[in-house]
């Protein structure tokens, strides 16, 4: 072996050497440090809150304005948008060809009823005169049949008569029951027809229903809810108006639609509200509120230490245990592990929510810094770096326990 390549031996060995040294020289960082979180201690109590429904106010009763007869439009005695009473007069429909047809058919009548008289007096002469054998059969059965006539024609005119006078009365369109009434479909001197022209639409507005639907497993405690005992009506129904103000009457459980949708597994539910004012308009989106009459203690957390994955939802408890020291690995010390658990979530109550299962109390969750846990990780007592979870449940660093009575909206 010539010398070059022995020197070339030489210092790639004494390379190899330093790189080690160095190496080993270097301190490590240690392996999966603990993860700063804080936790907060679970425990039950009363909690007050609304359950809330999207919903949509509607008339309790609504009526589209159509002609009875065909006519040119001659008045029209309302305010648009306004509140009508029941028999007011709305439209009128120009009624001269009715009021002719009517006087007619009236006068029909009077000329029937004279035929009738005259065929009564012949039928009762002729008769007289069989009784004494001075009139033939024939000319009396002939007066008897025209009375017979007679009295039909009288039938026939009065029907006339009735038919000429309803014309005569669609011609004017009233409001069929107390409610507001909209923008007119029509104006002055418009040509109306029959099952073609839509005049108006007219609505009760009070009271005035809210609609919602619930599911089939809310079904049961609705009907329990309207089947209670007691007429009073309380805080239990409540809407939200959709400039987000809580509207001041309260409502009444009044309607439980007659079968579930088997597309939506939903039905439909009415609660009539008070609307004395008419602020309710029908069509109006807002908020129904069923307050939860709930009497047991119950767990809240908060809603930032849930964690969903895939449809489910998990918060993560810490459990003490023992972990390897970092400098030593045959040495151990005493630490805290974050473990996930499954959980059933009830009502959602502004920053928290409802646990209906999975915990218990006295259970230690945590609620900030879950995004970069996993199940076994090291957790250490201590606040969050600011900007990355937000601010911790305890302000310090330490437990969070709550205590008295939530409220929610």
């Amino acid at each position: 072996m010539n010398p070059s390549m022995n020197n070339r031996i030489a210092l790639y060995i004494a390379f190899a050497v330093c790189i080690s040294l160095f190496s080993c020289s270097s301190p490590q960082p240690p392996k999966n440090p603990p993860v700063p979180v804080n936790l907060y201690t679970v425990s039950s109590s009363t909690v007050t809150y609304f359950d809330k429904y999207p919903a949509n106010t509607v008339a309790l009763s609504q009526v589209d304005l159509h002609p009875e007869v065909q006519g040119y439009i001659t008045e029209i005695d309302f305010v648009e948008g306004s509140h009508v009473k029941k028999g007011q007069k709305l439209y009128e429909i120009d009624q001269r060809l009715f009021q002719d047809a009517y006087d007619q058919a009236k006068a029909n009548v009077d000329v029937a009823v004279g035929n009738q008289t005259q065929a009564q007096q012949d039928a009762d002469r002729y008769v007289s005169l069989s009784k004494q054998d001075a009139v033939a059969k024939q000319t009396l059965d002939h007066a008897v049949v025209a009375l017979d006539n007679a009295k039909n024609s009288v039938k026939a005119a009065e029907q006339a008569l009735k038919m000429a006078a309803t014309n005569l009365t669609y011609s004017i369109i009233s409001a069929p029951f107390d409610g507001s009434i909209g923008i007119s479909q029509v104006r002055l001197g418009n040509l109306v027809t029959v099952g073609n022209t839509l005049l108006n639409t007219i609505s009760t507005d009070d009271p005035m229903g809210v609609d919602f639907l619930i599911s089939e497993k809310q079904l049961q405690h609705f009907e329990d809810l309207k089947n209670a005992k007691t007429d009073a009506t309380d805080s239990l129904f409540t809407i939200i108006l959709p400039n987000g103000a809580i509207y001041p009457q309260m409502g009444k459980l009044s309607i439980i639609d007659r079968a579930i949708d088997p597309q939506t597994g939903t039905i439909r539910v009415r609660v009539v509200f008070p609307n004395p004012d008419f602020s309710l308009k029908p069509g109006m989106s807002c908020v129904l509120r069923v307050h939860n009459q709930e009497t047991t203690p119950q767990i809240i957390v908060p809603s930032r230490a849930v964690v969903e994955l895939m449809g489910e939802y998990f918060v993560y408890i810490a459990k003490d245990t023992m972990a390897r020291n970092a400098d030593d690995s045959t040495k151990t010390h005493p630490a805290t592990m974050a473990i996930q658990k499954k959980v059933q979530l009830g009502q959602t109550i502004a920053p928290n929510v409802i646990i209906k299962g999975g915990i218990k109390d006295g259970t230690k969750i945590v609620v900030d810094g879950v995004q970069s846990l996993h199940t076994g990780s090291l957790i250490s007592l201590g606040q969050k770096p600011e900007g990355k979870d937000g601010a911790a449940a305890g302000g310090n660093g330490s437990e969070h326990k709550k205590d008295g009575k939530k409220n929610g909206n």
